[in-house]
Formats: C-alpha cells, sequence, structure tokens
C-alpha cells in the first residue's frame, strides 16, 4: 500500500527544527501572497512556467506538489515566498524549510525532464514596497536525489506506521456497529439520509428536534462513510463547549459499543484557553514550551499518536511529558488524525487551519456542523472588523518611539471621515482609502518593531496591531455583501471619538466555497427554518438536500398557550409588568414546579423579577445577571434541582436559551415575554435595507426569522425527552398572527387564553 504525501507536508515533517517562533508573522493574507507570486511572475521572460505540477516516489512514498516556476532559459527553479518586515530577521529554521521545499521539487523537476544538474532559487517578494530578494544555488540532480530520499527516509518510518493504522482503521469502521441496540424516532431517518448524501457527494440540511440524538445520529454514518466514500477526515464543528463535549461523548459510545483502538479523534481548542504560558510570547527566547520545540515534537508526536482519544487533557497530558505547547501539537497531530472536533472557526475563518489543510494535502472530507443555526452571525463575525478611536488616543498618548509620527497622521485621517458628519452613525459602501493607506503604513512601522525587538513590545501596540490587521484584511474582501461604518460618541474633553466598523452583511460568498470545498457537509440544527434564510446567507450549493425530521415528542406532552392580551412592545413594557407577574403567578400556583422566564433585555427581566419578588414572596426567583462567569451559570442551572420549585429568570437568546439540558421535573414550562427580534438599530436597519435588496425580505431576514428562532430554542428547554411533560406559556398578541405561528414546530398545539 503506497502512501501520498504533498511536498509541503514532506518537508513540515522532516525539515522542521529548533525552536517555534512566530516573530516574523503573521505573514502577508494569503490574497496577498496570490497577487505576490503573480506579480513575480509577470516579471518573468515569456518562456517562463508556472505552478508546475510534479511528482515522484520513493519505496513506496509517493509524493507529489506543484512548484511555483521554472526559467527553461535560465535552467532555475523559484520557490516564491511573500513576507513582511526586515528579512534578514527571518529566523534560520524559517529558511530552511524554504530551502527544503525547492530542493524536493527540483528534484522532481530534474527526474521528470532528465536534467543533470538545475539552479535552485528562494524568491522573496516583500509585499509592502514589491522588492524582490533572490538566493540561488547550483545542485547537481544526484545531490538533489540524495536530499530527497533522505527527506523521504526520514518520512518513511512514519509513513508507514500511518499505512498499517488506517488500513486497521478502515478494517474495524467496516464492522462498527450502533451503540445501541435500536435507533431514536427519526435517528435512523437522519443517519441514512446523511449517508446517502456523502455518498453521492452532496451536502445536507437537517431540522431535527432536541430528543432524537442529532450527535450521534450524525457521527455514526460518517465513520460508516468513511472506507466506502474514502474520506479522509470528518470535521465536527460546533459553536460552543458544551458542543465538543457532547461530539467527544457521542464518539465514546460508538467506539466502547464496537472498540475502534485505530481509530484517532482530536479536540481543538482556542489558543488562549490551552496556553500554559499567556504571559510569554511564542518563541524560544520566551516561552520553555516554543525552546526547541520541532526538536522535542517527533517524540511528542509520536506519543500523541498512541491515543486513541486526545481530547484537551489527553492532548496536555502528552505535551507537558515532552515539554511542547500543547496548542502547536495540537496544530500538528490535526494532520495524522481521524475526526477533528472544534469550533467553526477552524474551517470557516479566513484563516483557518482545518480548510488549510484540507487544500494543502487535497484531503477527502465530510464536515458536520452542529447547532448550525449560529453559523449565520458566527459567519458574519469572522469576516468583519472594527476598530475603535479611544484605543488610538491611549496609544498616541504613550508617544511610542518611531510611531508618533505614523499615528497622528493616521488620526487626522480618521478625523476627515466624521468632518462633516452630524449624525451619531452613518453607513456606506465606499472604503475609506486613504484611511486605510494610513492604517497600513501603522501596520508596517509595527511589523518593523515587533522585527526588531519582539521582547520589548508594548501589549497595547499589539492588541492595536492584531485589530487593524484584522480591519486591513476584512477590506480586502470588501464588496457589496459588506458595509463601512461610522458611529460617533462623546469622548474626554467633550471631543468626538469614532468606532470604524466593516461589517460583513451576507457571508455566503465566503462561506459557500468551504461547503463546495468537502465532498459534504451537513447543517443541523432544531432551528433551520425557513430553509431559504439558511441557504441564502450561508452560501449551501444548489443540489443540497434538505431533511426535516418529525419530533419524537407528542403534542399532548407540552401545554402550549398564548397571553394575546399583552403587549410586550417597547412602549408598552410598563403596562405589561403586572399582568406578566400575575400570569407567571397563575401558572405556578395552578401547578408548582421549576419554570425558566425569558425577557427580550436584562432591564425588562429586573423589572418583572422585581415585581413577583415583591407581590410573591412565596414563590422562589433567581435571576441571571449580565456578564455572568462559568461558575456563576452553573449556580444558576443547580438551582433547578429535581422535584424543585421556583423560578429563574433568563435573557432570550443568552446563555440559558439554547444548549441547556434539564430534563424531567428540573424545568416543567417556560415563560416567553417576548417575540425575540432584535433591535431596531442603525445598523439592523442598514442589514435590514441591504438584505431586502438582495432578498426582497430585509424585516424577516434581519428581524423576524432571527427572533422567532430565539422563541423556539429557549422553548425546547422544557421537553427533553420521552417521558416529559410541561407548558409554554407565550406573552405577546404577535405569536397569534399566522405568518409568526408557521414557523413553529409541526407538533405544537396552540390554545389562547
Amino acid at each position: 500500500m503506497s502512501y501520498r504525501v504533498a511536498v509541503r507536508a514532506l518537508c513540515e515533517f522532516t525539515a522542521k527544527v529548533g525552536d517555534l517562533d512566530l516573530r516574523f508573522t503573521p505573514s502577508p493574507t494569503a490574497q496577498e501572497g496570490i497577487e505576490g507570486h503573480r506579480r513575480v511572475v509577470a516579471r518573468r521572460s515569456a518562456g517562463y512556467e508556472a505552478e508546475v505540477a510534479l511528482e515522484g516516489a520513493y519505496q513506496g512514498l509517493q509524493v507529489r506538489g506543484r512548484a511555483d516556476g521554472y526559467d527553461p532559459a535560465a535552467n532555475r527553479l523559484e520557490e516564491i515566498k511573500t513576507y513582511l518586515g526586515d528579512l534578514a530577521r527571518q529566523p534560520g529554521n524559517h529558511r530552511q524549510l524554504h530551502w527544503a521545499q525547492a530542493k524536493v521539487y527540483a528534484w522532481l523537476l530534474c527526474q521528470a525532464r532528465q536534467l543533470p544538474a538545475i539552479e535552485v532559487a528562494l524568491v522573496y517578494l516583500n509585499v509592502d514596497n514589491d522588492s524582490q530578494t533572490l538566493i540561488s544555488e547550483h545542485y547537481s540532480a544526484a545531490e538533489l536525489q540524495a536530499f530527497f530520499e533522505t527527506q523521504c527516509l526520514c518520512f518513511l518510518a512514519w509513513a508507514q506506521g500511518q499505512t498499517q493504522r488506517l488500513a486497521e482503521r478502515d478494517r474495524g469502521l467496516q464492522t462498527l456497529g450502533f451503540p445501541y441496540p435500536q435507533f431514536r424516532q427519526g435517528q435512523r431517518q437522519l443517519a441514512e439520509t446523511l449517508y446517502k448524501a456523502v455518498s453521492t457527494g452532496r451536502c445536507l440540511m437537517a431540522q431535527a428536534s432536541t430528543g432524537i440524538g442529532k450527535t450521534l445520529g450524525t457521527l455514526f454514518p460518517l465513520l460508516k462513510a468513511m472506507v466506502p466514500q474514502q474520506l479522509d477526515k470528518v470535521f465536527f464543528l460546533t459553536a460552543k463547549t458544551p458542543g465538543r463535549a457532547l461530539a467527544l461523548e457521542a464518539l465514546q459510545q460508538i467506539t466502547r459499543a464496537t472498540p475502534q483502538p485505530a481509530l484517532r479523534t482530536l479536540e481543538l481548542i482556542a489558543r488562549d484557553k490551552a496556553c500554559e504560558h499567556p504571559d510569554k510570547a511564542c518563541h524560544g527566547d520566551a516561552c520553555p514550551l516554543a525552546q526547541g520545540f520541532y526538536d522535542r515534537l517527533p517524540a511528542a508526536r509520536e506519543a500523541a499518536a498512541r491515543l486513541p482519544l486526545l481530547d484537551r487533557a489527553n492532548l496536555r497530558d502528552v505535551a507537558l511529558a515532552h515539554q511542547v505547547c500543547p496548542y502547536y501539537l495540537g496544530q500538528e497531530m490535526a494532520r495524522w488524525v481521524d475526526v477533528l472536533v472544534a469550533d467553526y472557526n477552524y474551517y470557516f475563518d479566513a484563516h483557518a487551519l482545518l480548510f488549510g489543510l484540507t487544500q494543502a494535502n487535497q484531503w477527502r472530507v465530510a464536515v458536520l456542523v452542529d447547532e448550525a443555526h449560529n453559523l449565520v452571525e458566527r459567519g458574519r463575525g469572522m469576516y468583519s472588523a472594527s476598530l475603535d478611536q479611544g484605543q488610538l488616543q491611549a496609544l498616541r498618548q504613550r508617544k511610542p518611539p518611531g510611531l508618533a509620527s505614523a499615528l497622528d497622521r493616521l488620526n487626522r485621517q480618521w478625523n476627515a471621515l466624521y468632518k462633516a458628519q452630524r449624525a451619531p452613525y452613518l453607513a456606506t459602501e465606499q472604503l475609506p482609502d486613504a484611511f486605510l493607506r494610513a492604517l497600513q503604513q501603522c501596520i508596517g512601522l509595527i511589523q518593523e518593531r515587533l522585527n526588531e525587538s519582539p521582547v520589548e513590545v508594548d501589549t497595547h501596540i499589539l492588541q492595536f496591531y492584531f485589530q487593524a490587521l484584522q480591519f486591513n484584511r476584512v477590506a480586502e474582501l470588501f464588496d457589496e455583501h459588506f458595509l463601512f461604518d461610522v458611529s460617533l460618541r462623546e469622548g474626554p474633553r467633550q471631543r468626538r471619538l469614532a468606532t470604524l466598523c466593516l461589517r460583513n452583511v451576507t457571508p455566503a460568498k465566503l462561506l459557500g466555497p468551504r461547503m463546495q470545498a468537502a465532498r459534504s457537509v451537513t447543517l443541523f440544527s432544531a432551528t433551520l427554518s425557513p430553509r431559504h434564510f439558511y441557504t441564502d446567507l450561508l452560501g449551501m450549493p444548489p443540489d443540497t438536500a434538505w431533511l426535516e425530521v418529525a419530533a419524537p415528542f407528542r403534542a399532548e406532552q407540552l401545554e402550549v398557550r398564548i397571553a394575546s392580551q399583552v403587549s410586550t412592545r417597547y412602549h408598552e413594557r410598563r403596562a405589561s409588568l403586572a399582568p406578566i407577574v400575575a400570569l407567571i403567578a397563575e401558572q405556578y400556583q395552578r401547578q408548582p414546579g421549576n419554570y425558566l422566564a425569558f425577557f427580550s433585555s436584562f432591564e425588562y427581566l429586573q423589572q418583572v423579577h422585581a415585581l413577583l419578588t415583591e407581590q410573591h414572596p412565596a414563590i422562589a426567583a433567581w435571576a441571571q445577571a449580565p456578564g455572568m462567569d462559568e461558575a456563576a451559570r452553573q449556580a444558576f442551572l443547580a438551582r433547578f434541582a429535581a422535584d424543585g420549585q421556583g423560578v429563574g429568570f433568563a435573557v432570550l437568546g443568552g446563555a440559558f436559551g439554547e444548549g441547556v439540558d434539564l430534563p424531567g421535573t428540573r424545568l416543567i414550562g417556560a415563560f416567553v415575554a417576548t417575540l425575540g427580534l432584535p433591535q431596531v438599530n442603525p445598523v439592523n436597519e442598514q442589514f435590514k435595507q441591504r438584505l431586502g435588496r438582495q432578498f426582497g425580505a430585509g424585516f424577516d431576514y434581519v428581524y423576524l426569522y432571527p427572533g422567532v428562532r430565539k422563541v423556539i430554542q429557549a422553548a425546547g428547554r422544557v421537553i427533553r425527552g420521552d417521558q416529559d411533560r410541561g407548558v409554554l406559556v407565550l406573552i405577546d398578541q404577535r405569536f397569534a398572527e399566522p405568518h409568526v405561528q408557521q414557523m413553529f414546530p409541526s407538533w405544537w398545539q396552540i390554545a389562547r387564553e
């Protein structure tokens, strides 16, 4: 059995040595890199060949890739790299890796064209000033062959182990059995539809209520499909930490029922959560886990590869035992596992690790997107950016050496953006070009400082730098699917300050290619209606399949009442307080137990909570507070004990509105005192105009659909299993409107009060 590896992956495995060193980063954006390559190629002679496809083999190892360029007239193979800053400060192990890639490509070219010798060149393009640095060496084909074979030999033992493991994995997956005697109602339908979708290379949108076991019902069929569909990886992507925990638990259920010792699973977490030394920079001069990282990595990689489950705890144990960084060990192990459980941003973000690896290694992947209704807002957030002038003013007051004049120039351009602006908010579809030029100059100067003295960089400068980079990168993507806005506020000494935002309105154009790049992407959630809303905003392919799984619940399990005599509109809220308190008290006295009451804001919540406590002191009541940490959230949920009695107050769409499991008598009812519509404000009104032009339903796309989804998610906390019983009271006149009710789950039966 042969093993295939990309040239870049081979060299990253064999030629990386020494410290982990991020001082010569961040590198140019992908777009800057592509454009830089084009500019280099454009300057070459007419016979120059770009993107030369090459492949070769050694002892069963298949190596392939695309060389950046070859000049037949000069007999010179070029490896083109773009960079920012001072090239003289590039770490030596970065350059060593580049030489390794160039020399491997050079041998593959010599072999393909029977060349006895060749010139090998590294071409470095500074994207700031477009200057090129060419460093070249002359090699005989024999020298290059020897280098190539040395790299292959270094990789072969690992490759052979991987080949053996993958063969064992495939045999195990073919015998894989479902971990329970039978599927739950609806779970088999979900599993079978997903299996068909990945078999035909289609995407799937699946709406399925809580209670059917969506996590297990999506992971199991994909594992069964890995061998017949020749999948390299399965990505399970979540919006929140509890989703990762559920996925890891489901995988353990599967592998306990039919042991899969050769299957490898990895949990990826954010760098700030994985970092052991948050006070230190990511390089060997500062962090002990970065010093000699690549020298200790092979042993750590071997140890990690022996564990079937690399969750956060196991990965950390391996990393610390070998004195390497847990976060970057996880990044390395992403290449060598089968199932990855991670946040959305690992695949959908502009610089996503998993998408980048998929493209570079030409992996065949299937992607599961848990609670996919969250991907609209998360997708927008990934491709948006903001800058606050107050932060710039604070930075200017520090008078950082070498930056003062550039920061002053940037501030002048910032002021010019709103000099004639009278309204507190202004939106436009045009980029602020002069401001962006001044911002780019600041970025370049800060980059130089980072390269010169990375240990001494002020954290305020660093924070501003990364925000400026994000702003600049989003500006490169700016088109009709974005808007630029300026929000004014009064700062110190009655001076106006402006926050600048580049907002993505429709992420479909950016997320769509990620959907297309996978063999299959499955979006699943209890709330994916209306279908066209998510299809339009997420860029789903035209042939995406749709499945609505019938809920496993019966109408008699949930008593749904609409209190249509109450209005929760903003101008009528004061009048609504007493009727809402009366509704809660009446229901509680009729059937004592644990209830959740949801409101549109903390202010509204606190008003009702205070009145209930005053008028009905015998009813236990507790309320969500702004900014609760993990311990406070757990304490809030702990009040919902089995057979307990009381009312918890929470904000709709907040921490307790979804992803909370309170089965049985831990929760017997919910009150939702709001239609959940997002706040009417200038930003949302801009979104409404833009989406109205694009899809003809601006109000629905911005307000109605997201609002009712939050209501349904909150209501879903009540009935969690076949034996649960409960009540849902929807408090607002608008819940009685047909166009709102048509979005409700089909199994609900509505009664009016």
